[in-house]
């Protein structure tokens, strides 16, 4: 009986479990929300009020004017950094506005409400990053977002697609091309498809221009109606009603995807695909540029520009052979324009789902009918823009809940700490109601964006899974607020995984291949790949692999007439050297290089069997003394010109190679840290920056008693599980207090000086007295807030602009603390790292100029610069190039604040000199500060043991290489 009342229960929880596992397939989760007065009003305390939603949501009720108004770019009162241009590439009384300027207008409106600004404007050459300013209208920023407003450049190919000698496409370079355009005000996060609307009161209001990056031309700014595009319907209705001649309608172009002709981008450059036999034009083992697009191709606002010609006025249909392969179960989603206007609203939203080959998207209605274009005898513009479609407002709820979220975890932290005590009842819901509320609206929130995503997309995909997970773990605190403190940090790492989420489904990527327009009756192409021709593909591409050298780059001469040159980073890297050395160097100085991409350790084993190269790019920077020391590398410093190269570079990017009165390299890269900091949380605590130690020491009780902390470089950092020790906090106060690393002759150190002995007790105190962590995930609890202040690497800006769109506009960063002199001055020196290039040693004098020669080009600023806007370009803002030529550093695409943050620590920077037996100071430095911190040793006695045991190394070290010990 026992048995069966068991199989009984069993049975009909499975039928309970899959009934309701049906209901949520057919329902989703519309019952969880379904109770909710409004999903949209926050609790109060939590959230931010100045979106953009609540904006319009605040002027939801404003009439929408018909009526155009133009400003009057001649009634500026307010003016600095601008000019007024009598004349201006064909264009007369236009405005221009520098990098660094402000100008207010006043604008008389005849009917308050709503309008969308389009400005017309020229993009002056300057560093080629795209053009931002920040827009005020009666004093004041409008929402969050009106002081990061984009306008793009223009960009087209600056050569022919020209062949190397192995048969290999070489990318054109980018060049941006300065002509007039027009754009509407719009999201550049890409959250709001539609331009933005702005509201203006009747009578007088002002509009303000704040330059934030890059200087432009104006021809004219009009506030304009919030108009609707005509659907489909209404658009053939407006047409004219031709007859259609045979050739009209037999008419067939195929426009290439790579012959585009503007793109918004440098970095959607014309790409090549060897993965299918029917891409134009195909090849197994070749580079061949067949198509645009690819990953580059997916952040909202980016377009893609085609010029093609029709022969008569008539009706046309459009044929896109493209491939989304790169996210399952989504769509990428472009808007279509023909001469700049979207025909009619179905083009709002032309949508490519996941497959692994191509296909012919032609463009129809749902019917599966295609559209007819009219077009005008003669030359047309066919332009696709990246754009989010329905899940643009779907992403834009999802990061407001991160941030919302961010906000709840903070307010828990501040009452138990980043581990709470799990078997302690904290009283949540009674200390703060407010969170429980927000809580219990948030899994309502939630669940309705996975709805959303699940009808969006088909289906319900990992994303959505990650959402679901947090609407339950919500739902779970609001019924039982004693477990908040249980699973408080996996609550932590889901909002971590929320924000992820919104970057992933944020990205819409695309290739091109071709684009076919055709007349009414003609037949387009097909597109498919049968068994046969996929077998005979595969078989060749395997027999390509056996003859192909993939790591060679570009044009390949004999070893014996070129200079052998190794880069050490990425492909991108070696691709973008190589293109730029066959274009300009080589025509230039008749001198035939050949680059090899390869991993760092082998250049050491290649180097010692004799078959190594002549130049080394991005070595490490303790990599030339140790070759110096084995005489393997050539002391630049007999080379004519050294020093005028070297006057680029601040002495700390090249002070590492020095070496018994030599320089055995030239800096590539130079890094230093900054300080990044929560403007929100600083406020919130109502504290200030520090502008020393002492007063970031002082800020610590008011930060830690919220349950926060900061972020000091540490000797615990890890990198790719690889441990990494970071001793740039300690040089830092080491250099502030007037010491150095070693003496001058690199016989001894001098950390053991009481100036060294400060600074260990300083750096090391901030860990045992002042409980600042050893180990952390800087940027995920920056994000969160749990680290509102925090010394790291400047390149850190770049993740955090990429990986944290949630707190765009409540962060920055400035100088690291420093150290007060008696004279009043703050020192704020700090220590820097990089990368640089190598000349091995040589025998043959012909070859080492011609090496000379290239070392040269290769650290020019004209080269640096090229080289970063192009690494840019191609890899994105997270891949902005740290380069230690000052010269060059001034053109890469910082705004003009950052520069000025950047420029000033730059100055104060202090490069590590290398000794023999070097190595041993910063594992000694590491293993000193590890007994402070792990076995509580005294900092001075531990300090000055180990100062002894480097000293004993560099000693053993310079007897072995016969370097005088006196």
């Amino acid at each position: 009986m026992r048995k069966k009342i068991i199989g009984i229960v069993l049975l009909t929880a499975i039928i309970v479990m899959v009934l309701r596992i049906g209901s949520h397939d057919t329902e989703g989760y519309f019952f969880k929300y379904a109770d909710a007065v409004n999903l949209e009003t926050d609790v109060e305390g939590i959230g931010r009020e100045n979106t953009y939603s609540k904006y319009l949501l605040e002027h939801a009720g404003e009439i929408l004017p018909r009526k155009e108004i133009d400003l009057d770019l001649r009634a500026g009162g307010k003016l600095s950094g601008t000019e007024i241009l009598e004349e201006y590439e064909g264009e007369e009384a236009v405005l221009l506005t520098l990098e660094e300027s402000f100008v207010e207008w006043q604008i008389s409106v005849s009917e308050g409400g709503m309008y969308q600004i389009y400005i017309e404007y020229y993009p002056v050459k300057a560093r080629g990053v795209d053009i931002e300013r920040k827009l005020y209208i009666n004093g004041e920023l409008p929402f969050l977002g009106a002081e990061a407003l984009n306008l793009t450049r223009l960009w087209t190919n600056g050569t022919e697609i020209i062949t190397d000698n192995q048969g290999n496409d070489i990318r054109p370079t980018q060049v941006d091309v300065s002509l007039w355009t027009g754009v509407y005000l719009k999201d550049d996060m890409g959250y709001y498809t539609r331009p933005y609307s702005f509201y203006f009161k009747k009578g007088i209001n002002t509009i303000g221009l704040e330059g934030v990056n890059e200087p432009m031309v104006i021809k004219s700014i009009t506030l304009q109606p919030v108009a609707e595009n005509n659907n489909y319907t209404e658009y053939r209705k407006e047409m004219e009603q031709l007859s259609l001649t045979d050739t009209v309608l037999n008419y067939k172009q195929v426009i290439q995807g790579e012959a585009s002709t503007l793109r918004s981008s440098p970095s959607l450059y014309p790409i090549y695909d060897r993965s299918s036999s029917n891409t134009q034009p195909a090849s197994v083992s070749k580079i061949k540029l067949n198509m645009i697009g690819g990953n580059a191709w997916r952040v909202p606002g980016q377009w893609i520009e085609w010029e093609f010609q029709v022969p008569e006025d008539g009706y046309y249909h459009i044929t896109i052979k493209g491939r989304q392969n790169y996210k399952r179960g989504f769509v990428s989603t472009r808007i279509l324009y023909l001469d700049n206007q979207i025909p009619f609203s179905e083009m709002e939203q032309v949508s490519f789902r996941y497959s692994n080959t191509w296909e012919n998207m032609s463009l129809s209605d749902v019917d599966n009918q295609p559209y007819e274009f009219y077009l005008k005898k003669g030359i047309h513009t066919l332009r696709l823009e990246v754009t989010l479609g329905d899940l643009g407002d779907i992403l834009n709820r999802m990061q407001d809940s991160v941030y919302r979220l961010n906000e709840i975890y903070r307010k828990i932290l501040v009452l138990t700490g980043t581990t709470p005590d799990k078997y302690r009842d904290y009283k949540i819901d009674t200390i703060y109601p407010e969170v429980i509320e927000g809580m219990e609206l948030e899994s309502k929130r939630l669940y309705k964006i996975v709805d959303d995503i699940v009808a969006y997309t088909g289906q319900k995909e990992s994303q959505a899974a990650i959402i679901q997970t947090l609407a339950e773990q919500l739902e779970r605190f609001v019924e039982d607020p004693f477990k908040i403190a249980r699973t408080f940090t996996n609550f932590k790492d889901n909002i971590s995984a929320l924000g992820t989420a919104v970057l992933n489904l944020s990205e819409a990527p695309l290739d091109i291949d071709y684009i076919t327009i055709t007349g009414l009756k003609a037949e387009v192409d097909s597109v498919k790949e049968n068994f046969a021709d996929k077998i005979l593909h595969e078989i060749k591409s395997f027999a390509a692999s056996f003859t192909e050298d993939y790591n060679a780059v570009g044009d390949v001469y004999e070893k014996e007439e070129a200079v052998e040159v190794w880069i050490l980073t990425g492909r991108d890297q070696s691709s973008i050297l190589k293109s730029m050395i066959d274009d300009s160097f080589t025509p230039n100085t008749g001198i035939k290089i050949n680059v090899k991409l390869v991993e760092a350790g082998t250049v050491l084993n290649a180097v010692i069997a004799g078959t190594g190269p002549d130049v080394v790019l991005s070595a490490g920077q303790g990599e030339p003394v140790n070759y110096a020391l084995r005489n393997a590398v050539e002391d630049l410093t007999q080379f004519d010109g050294y020093e005028e190269v070297l006057n680029d570079y601040y002495p700390s990017a090249y002070t590492p190679f020095y070496f018994e009165e030599g320089i055995y390299a030239l800096p590539e890269t130079q890094n230093f840290n900054v300080m990044f900091y929560r403007k929100d949380i600083f406020k919130e605590l109502g504290i200030e920056l520090p502008n020393t130690w002492d007063e970031l020491i002082n800020i610590l009780p008011t930060i830690q008693q919220n349950n926060m902390n900061v972020a000091v470089p540490t000797t615990e950092r890890v990198i790719n599980n690889v441990s990494s020790p970071d001793l740039s906090s300690f040089f830092a106060l080491l250099y502030q207090n007037g010491g150095t690393v070693y003496d001058a002759s690199g016989k001894r150190t001098l950390i053991d000086e009481e100036s060294g002995v400060k600074a260990f007790e300083t750096y090391t105190h901030l860990f045992t007295q002042y409980s600042v962590p050893t180990i952390y995930d800087f940027v995920n609890r920056f994000r969160s807030g749990e680290m509102p202040l925090g010394i790291q690497d400047y390149s850190v800006f770049n993740t955090l602009v990429v990986f944290a769109p949630e707190i765009r506009g409540v962060w920055d960063f400035t100088l690291i603390p420093g150290t007060l002199k008696e004279d009043g001055t703050i020192d704020r020196s700090c220590h820097s790292s990089g990368t640089c290039s190598m000349l091995l040693k040589q025998e043959d004098e012909a070859m080492k100029e011609k090496a000379w020669e290239f070392l040269k080009w290769w650290s020019s600023a004209d080269t640096q610069i090229r080289f970063g806007q192009e690494m840019e370009s191609v890899m994105g803002a997270s891949a902005r190039y740290a380069t230690a030529n000052t010269k060059a550093f001034q053109q890469l695409s910082w705004s003009s604040t950052q520069r000025e943050v950047l420029e000033e620590q730059w100055r104060f920077t202090v490069g590590l000199r290398e000794v023999a037996g070097g190595y041993y100071t910063g594992r000694h430095i590491t293993n000193a500060i590890r007994n402070v911190l792990n076995k509580k040793e005294d900092p001075r006695e531990t300090l000055l043991d180990y100062a002894r045991t480097i000293d004993e190394e560099i000693v053993k070290k310079r007897l072995e290489f016969g370097l005088d010990l006196r």
